[in-house]
């Protein structure tokens, strides 16, 4: 029976019939009635052995898995007795990746409650958005992003308190009040199937969707993707740029290392290309984590410092450039792991490592989850044909109170909005977004594809591409060029590049107009937003 209270989320998820999918195929994938992912991760880690290894580490502290246990449960004892919260409530966190981001969010879970995690450069209006929707009853910010937040709860009453965190001294801050505490905090007996967590989709146009997550599915993600294709240590050490707000930060920064009985390493502030390759260097980390651009961009550093003991290099958020993963190989010796995911999906369901990588494929599909590709009415096409990804697995998508529920699900199967081709070895190679493929006079172009071949150009930096609307071919293939310094974007450069292009892929896909740039528009996760080149 459900521990929480609160039955808010849970009578807005979609009518049963709506669901995906979910299967439960091998035996770690089998979990209990009563499940709390945090007592499972972190109460549980003395008797695998874990009690005194590291587990959350800065500059400033390194706290070990029951050291994270201690505060964690202070940090409850403050949720439920001076903030009177019940489970079920939703409470917002508005935070960067630090040690005090990290516990909140494991507090919040372990108390029954939903962590509603918020991207740290959101602004009032999106914040209001975000209230809106999941009527959060009080909010954990860090201090220096309070300011936002504050013009937001001025328009929504149901965020009723805020508690800042990230200061030792400040009167009423999380550190304050959760000093006066003891520890010991039983965790909520949450059932496998209550809500742990809504993660709020970037979006590209329109109101935020709210995917929702059950401690079930945290932990089904654990013993798929990390168990199969990432196999952690205990003794890995793991850094990378996604927010803990991002289900690819959350899982790769977070939950996956704990499951593995790994450590993770914060910084001070968010990363540069520089900073990061520093800082693998500086504190031994062994995983790394970020989106294809960060890693292009790493690469010359990478190459004039190296990257010390670090042994995986992850990339996921967007589609990873052959281009790009020969770059960093190149700089660092290491062979990327690539993988799709979705926030919907929570986290990554195709991908390889070792000796199953295989160039310009992202990878096969992670045990646990199917995945086909599929034509407009939901067939399977044959191999070798470029159609939809559709997948199913032990996680899928629930959004809260929102009919394009009926978009993402379809016949009991998640349709992430990926163009993909499988070949005849079950490898899956990507496309574009689907509403990205450009057809141009019959031919289907992938933006991705063409980009790579951009990048191959010694004069390129970064490029987009997209399909811009033409009266005799129904599309033409543009590209946004962002070039190295020392280069100019004039005509003969343009020409340069289609001649380029053409030598390198298919003529017909090379782009009849080029325009540079000074940068391109993403998302605060890397992603490459598309829509806002076409509406340039």
């Amino acid at each position: 029976m459900s521990a929480q209270q609160d039955r808010f989320v849970h009578d807005r998820l979609p009518p049963r019939e709506a669901w995906p999918q979910l299967r439960y195929d091998f035996p770690e994938l089998q979990f209990s009635g009563r499940l709390n992912l945090v007592e499972e991760l972190l109460d549980k880690a003395p008797a695998k052995g874990w009690g005194d290894r590291p587990l959350l580490r800065s500059s400033r502290i390194t706290l070990s898995y029951a050291e994270v246990r201690e505060r964690v449960d202070r940090i409850c004892r403050v949720l439920t007795e001076d903030l009177g919260l019940v489970p079920g409530n939703r409470v917002l966190l508005r935070g960067g990746n630090s040690v005090a981001m990290a516990l909140a969010w494991l507090a919040v879970t372990k108390a029954g409650l939903v962590a509603v995690a918020t991207m740290p450069l959101l602004r009032a209006l999106e914040l209001g958005d975000i209230i809106d929707k999941a009527q959060p009853v009080a909010a954990l910010c860090d201090i220096k992003l309070l300011d936002e937040l504050e013009v937001a709860r001025r328009d929504h009453t149901a965020l009723r308190t805020v508690v800042p965190f990230n200061t030792l001294d400040a009167p009423g801050s999380l550190a304050v009040l959760s000093a006066q505490k003891k520890g010991g905090f039983a965790p909520c007996p949450t059932d496998a199937d209550d809500i742990a967590m809504m993660a709020f989709t970037s979006g590209t146009t329109g109101k935020p969707k709210a995917a929702v997550h059950t401690h079930r599915d945290v932990m089904a993600a654990c013993e798929a993707w990390p168990r199969h294709t990432l196999r952690a240590t205990p003794d890995d050490i793991v850094v990378g740029s996604p927010p803990l707000a991002f289900t690819f930060g959350l899982g790769g920064l977070l939950v996956f290392p704990m499951w593995a009985g790994a450590s993770v390493y914060f910084p001070d502030a968010p990363y540069s290309p520089e900073s990061l390759v520093r800082t693998i260097n500086e504190v031994g980390a062994t995983i790394c984590y970020t989106a294809p651009t960060f890693y292009r961009q790493m690469a010359p550093f990478a190459r004039e410092h190296g990257v010390g003991k670090l042994r995986i290099s992850v990339s996921a958020g967007e589609g990873l450039p052959d281009a790009t993963r020969q770059l960093w190989k190149q700089a660092s010796g290491i062979e990327m792991l690539d993988g799709i995911g979705a926030t919907e999906m929570f986290h990554i369901f195709i991908s390889s490592a070792g000796a199953d990588i295989r160039p310009g494929a992202i990878g096969k599909v992670v045990p646990g989850y199917t995945a086909k590709v599929v034509d407009d009415d939901g067939n399977e096409v044959p191999r070798g044909t470029i159609g939809k990804l559709a997948v199913i697995g032990p996680t899928g998508c629930k959004y809260m109170d929102d009919p394009r529920q009926a978009n993402y699900v379809k016949g009991g199967w998640n349709y992430p909005g990926d163009a993909f081709m499988q070949d005849d070895d079950g490898y899956f190679f990507y496309q574009a977004r689907a509403d990205d493929m450009i057809i141009t006079a019959g031919y289907n172009v992938g933006g991705p594809e063409v980009e790579d071949a951009l990048l191959r150009h010694p004069a390129v930096a970064e490029c987009g591409v997209i399909g811009k609307p033409d009266e005799e071919r129904g599309m033409i293939v543009k590209a946004f060029c962002v070039l190295k310094p020392g280069h100019t974007g004039d005509a003969a450069m343009a020409k340069a590049l289609q001649d380029h292009v053409k030598a390198s892929i298919a003529p017909f896909k090379y782009p009849r107009e080029i325009e540079f740039v000074a940068s391109l528009p993403r998302t605060e996760t890397g992603k490459l937003q598309r829509f806002k080149l076409r509406q340039s």
